[in-house]
């Protein structure tokens, strides 16, 4: 029984042994970094500069700044003018003035419509200054939001002009007159579709550059758009209202028929009937 118990003894005395030096090592580390924690962050404390106590703290990290956007915008006016055709040509010359330009016109004594093109940024303008020309009934300002067509569209053109090139280089090396063929035809597709990437995109540019202004003139009041109705009502007048329009077709389809059935039909019915009767009289004298 002594010896074991000596064992236990000596293996209780090695555990305290190594704790307590653990412990030692533990305290002098952190007492050593506690001694060269203020040293540190000495050196990195920024020094004082003479006329810099009032300095302002440096400032946080911007946020990514968001990309313009690209918008079309339309927009609808209704006016009211005793003179139509002078109040047509008064949008016309605001529209020009502005930097834009007249597109189509539609007049009448009593009533007309004309649609400019303008730049953008004079939209909300032009459309604010109408009630001098007339009185406003009606303004409608839209717009939309194309940013993500043109993004689309420059990093399609972009990819398509360097698979041009690439395939411009195939055709300087081609060798045989197979191969100047094959290369030549897939760079003539390639670049016709580049050509009309190309031209999307101008044609979106030219949408954001200049909105479109539809200004409608007449010399009473128009009624602005009935709203739709839904229900079960308006799909039952809507069905009506098909099935009434089809009818009228077949009519008017009867009716441009109608004059050929009498030109050729009745001479056609009339030919049939002799032969018929012929036919019938040559039988009769077989017979008889």
């Amino acid at each position: 029984m002594g010896r074991p118990v000596l064992w236990v003894g000596v293996a209780l005395l090695a555990l305290v042994s190594v704790g307590c030096s653990n412990n030692a090592s533990n305290s002098s580390g952190s007492a050593a970094y506690d001694a060269a924690t203020p040293q540190v962050a000495q050196q990195k404390a920024p020094q004082d500069t003479p006329g810099k106590e009032n300095a302002p703290a440096p400032a946080a990290v911007q946020p990514v700044q968001q990309q313009e956007r690209q918008l079309v915008r339309t927009a609808t006016v209704d006016l009211v003018s005793s003179n139509v055709f002078k109040a047509i040509g008064e949008v016309k010359d605001r529209a020009q003035r502005a930097g834009g330009f007249a597109g189509q016109e539609n007049s009448t004594e009593e009533r007309g419509s004309v649609t400019v093109r303008v730049p953008s940024a004079e939209l909300d303008r032009i459309v604010g200054d109408l009630g001098g020309v007339g009185k406003v009934t009606r303004s409608e300002v839209r717009s939309e939001d194309v940013t993500d067509q043109l993004v689309d569209v420059e990093a399609r053109i972009a990819t398509q002009k360097a698979s041009v090139e690439r395939l411009r280089v195939l055709f300087e090396r081609a060798g045989t007159t197979a191969e100047i063929a094959q290369v030549e035809s897939e760079l003539t597709k390639r670049q016709s579709e580049l050509e009309s990437m190309q031209r999307r995109s101008e044609s979106l540019k030219g949408k954001v550059a200049l909105a479109t202004l539809t200004v409608q003139i007449s010399t009473v009041p128009i009624a602005p758009p009935a709203p739709e109705e839904t229900g079960f009502f308006s799909a039952f007048l809507s069905g009506w209202h098909a099935v009434v329009t089809i009818f009228k077709a077949i009519t008017v389809g009867v009716g441009a028929l109608l004059p050929f059935v009498l030109v050729l039909g009745v001479p056609a019915a009339a030919v049939i009937y002799v032969l018929r009767r012929r036919r019938r009289v040559t039988r009769t004298n077989e017979a008889a």
